[in-house]
């Protein structure tokens, strides 16, 4: 299993750390296991689905509006 850190996440997301942060405080992001500071780290294969999830959410409320 790949991990990758909150930076990394909020990089592959294009957000500020702290959203990455806050997503899992949320739980709508679910960590896997803590680094030596205590910061979540994420299976990267999830961290994938959820950027196809928000895409195609964000795609819909686009849709919604323009209506």
């Amino acid at each position: 299993m790949s991990v990758m850190t909150v930076d990394e996440v909020a990089t592959f997301l294009g957000v500020e750390a702290i959203r990455v942060e806050r997503l899992e405080r949320e739980s709508l992001l679910i960590a896997v296991d803590k680094d030596e500071q205590g910061r979540p780290l994420f299976n990267a294969k999830d961290v994938e689905k959820y950027k196809v999830l928000a895409e195609r959410l964000g795609g819909l409320w686009t849709l919604i509006q323009q209506t």
